[in-house]
């Protein structure tokens, strides 16, 4: 019965992997595809990734969505941060109902909405205060920090949640002030959430195509609006070739985040067990 049971979950595992990662190294392999249809193999070839390193539109669309993201993201980790701290450390408080709405309307507004709020927001602060002198980098930046923000407050609240609060009460004892306590010790251990929110964040932020549309303006576009534009004109082997270096970036970025977690996490343990001792 364990058998049949083993080779059921692992045959469930293998078809959940494969119905994730089969489509992105198919990506992968068409990106290498010497002719024009992402559909039909004529070869082995380069020339796409060349193609595209020439196409100056798509390169600058490319710089703006990194730019944005690294922003937006370092954006919502200064907001994000301090909200979660309140939702977990401050216990009930006049007004918590409220704040934690707020909090968590950004994660289930529909980005339509969400889209046109700024939109008029914007808009209507250009009338009354002459600010934003029109639509570009700074709207999308702090567009997209708004609702990154809510999912850094998450992350960083669930982690402090699940921290040992005995820590903090024994600097307390001996006199730390709570600056010096979040600096020493509280940010050390709640690292690897800050990093798993920024990443969050810059992902959502370079993934983003709804809001940006409704708040970008003329020489602000981001990459995934250059790429929707080409696609609805047919999908070009450039777009492969682009997804392959995207995703080639990103697993970069998740090896990294991961050592540092794990290093992170090891020295915890180790302070653990020497206060133990």
């Amino acid at each position: 019965m364990s058998g049949k049971r083993s080779t059921f979950l692992i045959s469930a595992l293998a078809f959940g992997f494969a119905f994730l990662y089969v489509p992105i190294l198919l990506v992968i392999i068409y990106s290498f595809n010497e002719g024009k249809l992402v559909t039909v193999w004529s070869g082995f070839s380069t020339k796409w990734y060349v193609s595209l390193f020439n196409n100056d539109g798509m390169i600058d669309a490319a710089w703006n969505s990194l730019r944005i993201g690294v922003m937006s993201a370092t954006l919502a980790l200064a907001l994000g941060t301090p909200a979660g701290l309140v939702m977990s450390r401050f216990g009930r408080f006049k007004g918590r109902t409220l704040f934690s709405g707020m909090i968590a309307a950004p994660l289930v507004m529909p980005e339509v909405i969400t889209g046109l709020s700024l939109l008029l927001l914007f808009v209507t602060l250009e009338q009354i205060v002459g600010w934003p002198a029109g639509r570009g980098i700074s709207t999308i930046t702090i567009a997209h920090s708004t609702f990154c923000a809510a999912y850094v407050a998450v992350v960083v609240q669930s982690r402090l949640s699940g921290m040992d609060i005995s820590v903090e009460e024994a600097a307390m004892d001996l006199g730390a002030k709570p600056g010096k306590i979040f600096f020493v010790i509280t940010l050390p251990m709640i690292l690897p959430a800050l990093l798993a929110g920024w990443l969050l964040s810059f992902t959502l932020s370079l993934d983003d195509l709804v809001i940006a549309s409704f708040v970008a303006g003329p020489g602000s576009t981001t990459l995934p609006m250059k790429v929707f534009s080409s696609v609805r004109l047919g999908v070009s082997p450039e777009i492969n070739a682009l997804a392959t270096l995207i995703i080639l970036a990103v697993s970069i970025l998740i090896v990294i985040a991961s050592i540092m977690i794990l290093r992170s996490e090891r020295m915890r343990n180790r302070t653990a067990n020497a206060s133990d001792i």
